[in-house]
């Protein structure tokens, strides 16, 4: 089963940073491969929900929804597919403050569900995968640093 483990460092604030990767709906507006999160369930007491995802890495399109489980005060998301495409998908964002910023770590651990064809798809879809974590970390980042300097120049 393939692991992926990307960070990436912010200039930012590690709440404003978590607070950004929460609300997952607004990724498509951001992140080039997501093209659709829909909120199925929020669950106030568990501090969870309920999402459902449509991707399109390299042409192929990816769908499944997932709980995801959001510990504030460790500023932790951890998710899980319930259902979708994949064999396996969970993970988890761990967001730590680090210096004058936030190091942003996301974890993947999937299994694609073929295991013929494992040995084979493993090698390529971890290096796809890995691609895919890195450019929604860089869009993050982005995100949250754009949001930081736009807040600074109203103060000026």
């Amino acid at each position: 089963m393939p692991y992926v483990e990307s960070s990436i460092h912010i200039q930012g604030s590690r709440d404003i940073a978590y607070s950004m990767a929460k609300e997952m709906e607004n990724y498509p507006l951001y992140m080039e491969s997501v093209q659709e999160v829909r909120v199925l369930t929020r669950d106030p007491e568990e501090n969870s929900t309920i999402t459902k995802w449509v991707t399109n890495v390299d042409g192929r399109v990816i769908r499944w929804t997932e709980k995801d489980i959001f510990d504030d005060e460790a500023k932790t998301i951890s998710y899980r597919q319930i259902s979708g495409d994949l064999k396996k998908f969970e993970g988890e964002w761990r967001f730590q403050t680090e210096g004058d910023g936030t190091l942003v770590t996301l974890t993947v651990d999937f299994e694609f569900g073929i295991p013929m064809l494992a040995g084979l798809l493993n090698p390529i879809l971890k290096k796809k995968t890995q691609a895919n974590c890195e450019a929604m970390l860089r869009a993050i980042k982005d995100h949250v640093e754009k949001q930081k300097f736009s807040r600074s120049e109203d103060v000026v």
